[in-house]
């Protein structure tokens, strides 16, 4: 049953994310913590994420923009060994507070909650009618490429705020999702390759069989997504995303994710 729901998920997330940029590692990890520890819950997710990444990568990496995937994603990668060297390194923040909500206990941290205001800022841009002939500059690319690769390394929420800043780019449709997808392997890469110390602890041998298949299911909906992309205006990618972002900045600052 664990292996069908986690399945599920990955496809129907990996459909999603195809259009957003981001979203499978978000809603893919709170779903193996249900199942599984959360050292092991966050490294079966990394790996999906990783191979789902890749598969896009051959359907969509041509489609990136050169000149935005320089500035944008060098920063980025760098800013992931930081943010992963951080990470491994230092003592985690007290919870600014803690509620109960529902019988449950909820502890809101400092990071997530300045990503959640960042992520509402951002997504408030693209519903209001005053912001939508905003595009930030090339020169604000660099800048929003640290900051999603920081915390990407840091706490595994990047793909937002990539989403973010690429999406004011000035980009085709196309461009974006290809652009996204390529930052995002990077990325993943770096991130994963200094978390690797912790995976070696890991028994991920005993859980081969979840792993593949909701990298199988991801990759599946990442197929759909790529025929569905004609389908979809930019509009109406632009709309979803600040939806998500919105949605994520709350369940971020809540402490529920």
């Amino acid at each position: 049953m664990e292996i069908l729901l986690i399945a599920i998920a990955a496809f129907f997330t990996a459909i999603l994310t195809f259009f957003s940029g981001f979203g499978l590692g978000t809603i893919l990890t709170p779903v193996f913590m249900v199942f599984f520890p959360v050292d092991l819950a966050i490294a079966l997710t990394g790996v999906v994420h990783f191979f789902n990444n890749i598969f896009k990568l051959l359907l969509v990496g041509k489609n990136a923009d050169k000149a935005v995937l320089i500035r944008f994603g060098v920063p980025a990668v760098i800013a992931a060994f930081a943010g992963s060297w951080v990470l491994l390194n230092i003592t985690k923040l007290d919870p600014l507070f803690s509620y109960e909500l529902f019988g449950k206990t909820f502890s809101v941290e400092p990071m997530k909650f300045i990503v959640a205001i960042l992520l509402i800022i951002f997504a408030l841009m693209d519903l209001i009618p005053y912001f939508q002939n905003f595009q930030f500059g090339k020169e604000k690319l660099p800048f929003g490429g640290f900051l999603s690769g920081f915390f990407g390394g840091l706490s595994g929420n990047q793909g937002a705020l990539r989403a973010a800043f690429l999406i004011k780019a000035g980009l085709s449709k196309e461009a974006f999702i290809g652009t996204a997808v390529v930052v995002s392997t990077f990325v993943d890469f770096t991130r994963l390759s200094v978390y690797a110390t912790r995976f070696v602890s890991t028994d991920l041998s005993d859980n081969l069989t979840v792993v593949v298949t909701a990298t199988l299911a991801a990759i599946t909906g990442a197929y759909i997504g790529n025929k569905l992309l004609k389908k979809v205006t930019l509009k109406s990618i632009q709309m979803t995303v600040a939806i998500l972002l919105i949605v994520l900045s709350i369940a971020l600052g809540a402490g529920w994710i």
